[in-house]
């Protein structure tokens, strides 16, 4: 038995190989969501302006068009950074401080789930579930219910911290670990290193 677990073992450590591609893969996936995220602010930046200065259906935040241009700033800059594996580990703090912003600032009132679930109770209120549940019942009664559904079920945004969330544990790892060996900062680490031995 233990003979067969070492072997087990040693065949997941051949993974190892690829362990690159871990690192790779989280900046790929961070970059897509983050760029769009930015760009958004950035075509939008009146609206963006105005929604981090007021306080009746905004944020309230002070200096709004200072807060949203570096909000653009790290969106952009920091998930470009990211996705080329340029100096990541400094790219990820103001990415971090931005999710954080978004979790308590906008998404926290609405519980863990982004997006409204029928038959899930975690982490949230269930009113967006009801609502969901009732524009259903309503919407089948219209023969374009079937072109609305083809693709999937209908959802009701819940606006929960779910995303911002998993972005900033993402965030958080590569702060830790490093853009990997497939990056930019691996290029410049062995170039440095030969320089000064």
């Amino acid at each position: 038995m233990i003979h067969a677990i070492n072997q087990a073992h040693a065949l997941l450590d051949k993974t190892k190989i690829a362990q690159s591609l871990a690192p790779l893969l989280m900046r790929v996936f961070l970059f897509l969501p983050l760029w769009e995220a930015g760009m958004n602010k950035l075509t939008g930046f009146e609206n963006t302006v105005a929604w981090f200065g007021n306080p009746d259906w905004g944020l309230g935040l002070p200096f709004p068009a200072l807060m949203a241009g570096l909000a653009i700033a790290a969106e952009l800059g920091g998930s470009f950074a990211i996705l080329v594996g340029f100096a990541t580990r400094w790219a990820t703090i103001p990415l971090m401080v931005t999710m954080l912003v978004a979790i308590f600032a906008v998404h926290i009132d609405n519980g863990w789930l982004a997006i409204s679930a029928s038959n899930s109770y975690w982490f949230g209120q269930m009113e967006g579930a009801q609502a969901l549940a009732e524009f259903k019942t309503w919407a089948r009664q219209f023969p374009e219910y079937k072109a609305l559904v083809k693709h999937g079920s209908l959802v009701v945004l819940n606006n929960g911290i779910e995303f911002a969330a998993t972005y900033f544990i993402m965030l958080f790892s590569l702060f830790f670990t490093g853009a990997g060996a497939i990056s930019i900062d691996a290029v410049l680490a062995k170039k440095y290193r030969k320089s000064v031995s």
